[in-house]
């Protein structure tokens, strides 16, 4: 019984992250097309970290932080995974397919491998990790090839996703190398909180409030990527991580890519060049190495989690 439980919870989890961050790319871009990018990121995040810290405090008992070292832990985690990493992500996703911008997200995969050598838990790459690599590089470097005559705007938003990638995994890093005495979901709501007040404050010094005229679509987005994207699959996160395996919790890394291209196909009428679709398949099978035994991403010492409550 309660082995048929634990299945039931485990697909429901890896259901509810394939499916919900899968279609965020096209609820941000349904977003991003009516809302100011900074202030709808940071109303998003600072609602769904006030939601999650209550629940963490008042559900599950978990106390904020009493030290100053939390608290700077959850600042930086907050600069680097929401702040820099949504920042960018949203910001760019004005000017891509969501097709593309989900396969170049892919490749935060391929920061974590690499950069998981730093540090006091680094360790030196496998082959397979080195395999995985290379060909995650190369599949993003296809993905790169445009289908049509290049902008400014398209390059510096393709750039953008690239750096968001390396931030998000700088910052995943960053947590996985702490020591804190924070619940999980304590620390995860505080962070969205502090890098949601940071994307306030740049909307607010951009000049946002003045374009921001909501409208019903606007407004849906909003809701979805707040309570259904922030709260419901990070919460299904959360629970992954301390009761899957990594190897499993990484299959998101092309799944969500895959849902999020037939999503923007469906509804957008999004269509890939034969270069991106090699490129797309290239990903998926450098994620796929590094997810396998020995490929970096199922070591220990890559995914360790902080020690925390």
């Amino acid at each position: 019984m309660r082995d048929r439980r634990y299945s039931a919870k485990l697909m429901l989890a890896l259901g509810t992250i394939y499916l919900v961050w899968g279609s965020s790319f096209l609820f941000t871009k349904i977003a991003v097309s009516h809302l100011p990018p900074a202030l709808f990121s940071g109303i998003r995040f600072v609602t769904a970290g006030t939601v999650l810290a209550l629940i963490a405090r008042f559900w599950s008992g978990s106390p904020l932080p009493d030290r100053l070292v939390e608290w700077r832990h959850v600042i930086i985690a907050g600069f680097f995974m929401v702040f820099v990493s949504n920042g960018l992500n949203t910001w760019a996703i004005r000017y891509l397919p969501t097709n593309q911008s989900a396969l170049l997200n892919g490749t935060a995969a391929f920061w974590i491998a690499g950069l998981g050598v730093f540090g006091r838990r680094g360790h030196p790459l496998t082959r397979w990790a080195i395999l995985g690599l290379v060909i995650g590089f190369l599949g993003a470097a296809l993905m790169l090839i445009p289908k049509e005559p290049l902008s400014t705007n398209s390059l510096l938003a393709q750039a953008g996703v690239l750096t968001a990638c390396l931030s998000w995994s700088l910052g995943t890093l960053y947590y996985r190398s702490i020591d804190s005495q924070l619940s999980s979901l304590m620390f995860m709501a505080l962070q969205m909180f502090m890098g949601g007040l940071m994307l306030l404050s740049v909307g607010v010094a951009h000049g946002d409030t003045a374009n921001w005229a909501p409208n019903a679509s606007g407004l849906m987005a909003l809701f979805y990527l707040t309570f259904f994207s922030s709260c419901l699959a990070y919460t299904a996160y959360g629970w992954l991580s301390l009761n899957s395996t990594p190897a499993l919790i990484g299959t998101y890394g092309y799944v969500n890519p895959a849902i999020a291209s037939f999503l923007g196909w469906q509804f957008l009428h999004e269509h890939l060049s034969a270069a991106q679709l090699v490129g797309m398949v290239v990903i998926i099978v450098g994620v796929s190495i590094l997810t396998l035994p020995g490929g970096s991403l199922t070591d220990p010492k890559t995914l360790a989690e902080p020690k925390s409550q």
